[in-house]
């Protein structure tokens, strides 16, 4: 064997740096040799020691970098990927790929890439919060869409309490932010409120149990397990079988049964014992191996509602079966014909075009449960939950949704990625985790339905779904579009579409089509699997994507002029490096780059108050504070003492914020024109809604006693504490808002009979009398109070049918002189979701329910004079989520703001008007 050539500090072709880190992100053009006796990993690993100059991984034994696999494909190229481990940890993201080729005896390493984070420091990986706490911490963080989400009576037969969420603790994982935070992985499943399911990763710091991150794990279409340890190369290499033409083998029954286009399908099924015919395909096994390889099986869920299907088994279901091989309208009726027949040319066209056995490419089992529902209704989605694909059965103007192969396929590719590159859920690598099921989805589509790329509506997905419209009207997305990050990115928090994950995922998507249009579907597809396979990694965003993609096109021998064709598609998309520089706003920013997005904003007094991090948000959270006008610097009023100090608030005079440690959560209160800082009280569960005002401090509580919230207050003054609602069984309250002396909140209250009733109370903590506002008798939900000199500003919801519109209802302290504000139907009305009020203006935050992912569905603000004189009127244009908003004086209203890819504090003095 050759030498291996002298260690450099800079290979021959280009290292793309990446913030954060020492290791190069992307390496490329390399001919490095290195020994072809022993596993690839071993091969790799011993590359990467002999150029730690260029790498600067320090220790590359299993414990720092643990083996995922090798694989080879048919060009005999090897690759390794690498899961980066801190003192035993895993790290988010910390992802590490060597290419290599293996020919005639000898392996050559060609280029490397990924997130290696080298400037990790943590003093222990040892956390000081256990798995209750974070458990309990993550299912309260993944509650609330915006932390003051109306309240709802417990539905019939349930109790005050009943959470329908619930927590699995994970371990521990290192997030590679600065020198690294430790939090512990909770995921949070069950149902929400409007019957879709729930799984979302959620991480807690775990030092202090404050949740820093969540994102969902269940990878939609869109509403209208990595195998640790090295693997012998020829285990995994993939092979050029032709998945269609092999000999099946003997038992291996061929039936039929009728699309949802009427077309006639042919389908492997499987008679079992009991003579009948089973959706359960083993036709892309061989005659020579018949006992190994895939099997794909199509279940009955009809009756299943989606959030016992999700991250679960869910009992009692069965394979789709018939008395005959032919099955009939009731199976295509149930998307079964079209689930079970689009699976096998899923399979099939990954097997043909790169040689992958099954999504995992270890030919496990392929599951796909067909028909579920939502509350007992329509489900127009569909999810791969990262271990099966799970069809909604549609409803009014929706097919099943398995009736479209672009959905399956799209699905099934979620599966693809999530055993290579593995790209996090969320933000701008969740939206190319999404583009990818994307293109490959239609890619699929496109050949199994025989339609051509010149078709004009050959890049339509879930074109197929609807009942009554045309496959342009019925549509989610359209591959041939023209969305550029510089008109149509959509900058979004965690707290919405993961991200942005839908959102944005079109322009990564667009850029890939651009490239199948000028390449051809062969070229272009393999250029895309090998940049998913062996370029990306789990953190990758829209910059490294499309460096992926790039170094993949020239590895597989694209000429001058088509890797220019690629740079050109991206480039029509505004993806280039530096783009998101380029993103504009209609507001002031008082603080870029808050990071903190879920801690909300206190404003009053021309006083703002917030929580911030350091850049790369490693450092806990402390509480600053700062002028509304924009004038002088913010200054920081919580110490760095290890503990996350959020939901800051202020009158102008004082600030207050919850403390969260190890020990708990300490309300803390300072002075704004300086002093000491003071603890006014201490709770052990998590709290949220915290407001001040003169004296008084009110915040919401988790009452573990009885599984519910209830409004808590302290009397800085006197140290008095207490409950607004005395904290009885039954009883709820939350969403609090306070001014001299008397507290509002949001109640769920039981009558004589035991039945719950909403209501908007008033709590004189002077005198210990509480007061009802008069809401109306059909109310079906509560939402956020605000007490200005005009009264008290609630929102009242009386009508679950109108898709969450609701009304703005103003009335004086003691219940008089009863006002709508806003109007729950017709001109003017809102999807009202919370509110916050000034003497002068009611600021409301509009979310209309996501039926499909846009701009508008996005948290927007509406302000209106206290008594909805003129209307509402749009607060800002800006893109993407405004979240969070915190009314001052006059009009002026803050809020946190992603339009820009960060989360920025920024303000207006008054609305823009319309958009």
């Amino acid at each position: 064997m050759a030498a291996a050539h002298a260690d450099t500090a800079a290979p021959a072709a280009a290292a793309t740096a990446k913030p954060g880190t020492d290791t190069p992100a992307l390496v490329t053009g390399l001919h490095e040799e290195v020994p072809a006796t022993g596993t690839a990993a071993d091969a790799a690993r011993g590359h990467l020691k002999a150029k730690k100059s260029r790498y600067r991984i320090e220790d590359t034994s299993s414990q720092d970098l643990a083996s995922l696999g090798t694989t080879t494909d048919r060009g005999g190229r090897q690759t390794v990927r690498f899961q980066q481990k801190y003192r035993g940890v895993d790290v988010l993201g910390g992802q590490y790929v060597v290419r290599m080729t293996k020919k005639d005896g000898k392996r050559t390493v060609t280029g490397t890439s990924g997130s290696y984070f080298t400037q990790l420091k943590l003093p222990s990986v040892t956390p000081k919060v256990s798995e209750k706490v974070a458990v309990q911490r993550a299912i309260a963080a993944a509650t609330p869409q915006l932390g003051s989400a109306p309240l709802h009576a417990p539905a019939k037969g349930k109790k005050a309490g009943e959470n329908p969420l619930s927590g699995k603790a994970n371990g521990v994982v290192v997030l590679p932010q600065g020198e690294g935070v430790l939090a512990r992985h909770i995921t949070v499943t069950g149902t929400a409120s409007d019957g879709s399911p729930v799984q979302q990763e959620v991480y807690v710091d775990a030092h202090s149990g404050f949740p820093l991150l969540q994102y969902s794990g269940i990878q939609t279409f869109g509403t209208a397990h990595t195998a640790a340890g090295d693997t012998d190369d020829a285990a995994r290499t993939e092979t050029t079988d032709d998945a269609a033409t092999d000999a099946v083998p003997s038992y291996v029954v061929k039936g039929s049964g009728t699309r949802y286009n009427g077309q006639k399908a042919e389908l492997n099924l499987y008679k079992g014992a009991d003579g009948t015919y089973q959706m359960i395909d083993y036709g892309l096994r061989t005659a020579e191996d018949p006992f190994n390889g895939p099997m794909l099986k199509t279940y009955d869920a009809r009756g299943v509602d989606a959030a016992y299907a999700s991250g679960v088994w869910p009992s009692g279901v069965k394979v789709f079966s018939s008395a005959t091989p032919e099955f009939g309208v009731d199976a295509t009726n149930a998307g079964a014909v079209d689930a079970h027949w689009a699976a096998n040319k899923v399979y099939a066209y990954y097997k043909n075009h790169f040689g992958r056995k099954g999504l995992d490419d270890k030919d496990e089992y392929i599951n796909s449960l067909v028909g579920v529902t939502a509350n007992g209704g329509p489900y127009n989605n569909a999810f791969w939950d990262g271990t099966k694909m799970v069809y909604g059965q549609g409803g009014g103007d929706y097919r099943t949704f398995s009736a479209d192969t672009d959905v399956v396929g799209h699905e099934m590719t979620h599966g693809v990625t999530q055993y290579t590159a593995n790209l996090v859920y969320v933000g701008q690598s969740g939206a190319i985790n999404e583009a990818i099921s994307d293109y490959f989805g239609n890619a699929i589509d496109l050949e199994a339905n025989g339609q051509s790329m010149d078709d004009p509506d050959s890049g339509l997905l879930g074109e197929d779904l609807c009942t009554t419209l045309s496959p342009r009207e019925c549509a989610l997305r359209d591959l041939n579009n023209d969305m550029t990050t510089q008109k149509d990115f959509i900058g979004v928090t965690a707290r919405g579409d993961s991200g942005g994950v839908h959102l944005n995922s079109p322009i990564f998507s667009g850029a890939l089509w651009d490239i199948r249009k000028a390449l051809g579907g062969d070229l272009s597809d393999q250029i895309v699997y090998r940049a998913l396979t062996s370029y990306m990694t789990p953190l990758d965003g829209f910059t490294e994507g499309r460096a992926a993609v790039v170094a993949a096109a020239q590895e597989l021998g694209a000429g001058k002029a088509q890797v220019r064709s690629v740079e050109d598609a991206f480039a029509r998309h505004g993806i280039v490096p530096g783009w998101e520089t380029k993103l504009g706003t209609d507001t002031d920013t008082l603080l870029t780059g808050v990071n903190t997005y879920a801690t909300n904003v206190g404003a009053g007094g021309g006083k703002y108050a917030v929580s911030r991090s350091n850049e790369d948000g490693s450092e806990p959270y402390s509480v600053w504070l700062g002028d509304t006008s924009g004038k002088g610097a913010p200054r920081q009023v919580s110490p760095n003492n290890g503990d996350y100090n959020v939901y800051a608030s202020t009158d102008g005079k004082t600030v207050v914020w919850a403390d969260y440690s190890s020990n708990g959560v300490k309300i803390m209160a300072r002075p704004v024109d300086g002093g000491l800082t003071k603890q006014v009280d201490a709770i052990g569960s998590d709290v949220s809604g915290l407001v001040v005002e003169g004296d008084y401090v009110a915040y919401t509580a988790v009452n573990p006693q009885y599984g519910v919230t209830n409004v808590r207050y302290v009397n800085m003054k006197t140290g008095e504490v207490g409950l607004v609602d005395g904290g009885r069984p039954g009883r709820i309250s939350g969403l609090p808002s306070v001014k001299g002396g008397k507290i509002a909140f949001a109640a769920v209250t039981p009558d004589a009979n035991g039945n719950a009733v909403l209501g908007i109370n008033v709590f004189d903590a002077a005198a210990g009398t509480t007061t009802a506002m008069p809401v109306s008798d059909s109310v079906q939900s509560v939402g956020q109070t605000a007490i200005t000199d005009d009264g008290v500003f609630w929102i009242e919801d009386t009508d679950l049918t109108d898709g969450g519109k609701a009304m703005v209802r103003r009335a004086g302290l003691d219940g008089t002189n009863p006002v709508t504000v806003v109007p729950e139907s017709g001109s003017g009305s809102l999807y009202a979701y919370t509110l916050t009020a000034s003497d002068d203006a009611v600021t409301v935050t509009q979310l209309l329910p996501a039926t499909s992912w846009a701009n508008e569905t996005l948290p927007k603000l509406y302000q209106v004079a206290p008594d909805g004189e003129g209307g509402p009127k749009r607060v800002s244009c800006n893109r993407g989520d405004q979240a969070y908003a915190a009314a001052d004086t006059g009009q002026r209203v803050l809020w946190l703001d992603g339009t820009t890819g960060s989360t920025d504090l920024v303000k207006r003095d008054k609305p823009v008007g319309k958009c």
